[in-house]
């Protein structure tokens, strides 16, 4: 499995918002549970977020954001992630 460090924007410009709000509350808990999207993080003041993805491959991921109902309105930014011999957590 693969982990990527994503960035997301959101750009509405859409009147239904209400209902894509909903949809998209859906379809991340979805994934989620599916252990695909593993965390999300906001960034204050902004309609930004990033996120640490777990796809088999790159492929995979961009087939999981493509999924996401706020897709025609976001911009996105993907950085694939290689373990560190000196991370912490692989002690």
């Amino acid at each position: 499995m693969a982990e990527f460090l994503v960035r997301i924007e959101f750009r509405d410009d859409d009147s239904d918002h209400d209902r894509l709000v909903e949809a998209e509350h859906k379809r991340v808990k979805e994934l989620s549970v599916q252990g695909i999207l593993r965390r999300l993080w906001m960034i204050p003041g902004s309609h930004a977020a990033w996120s640490i993805w777990e796809t088999p491959d790159a492929t995979a991921l961009h087939a999981a954001i493509k999924s996401l109902p706020f897709y025609p309105h976001i911009v996105v930014e993907v950085h694939a992630l290689a373990g560190h011999p000196l991370d912490p957590a692989a002690r």
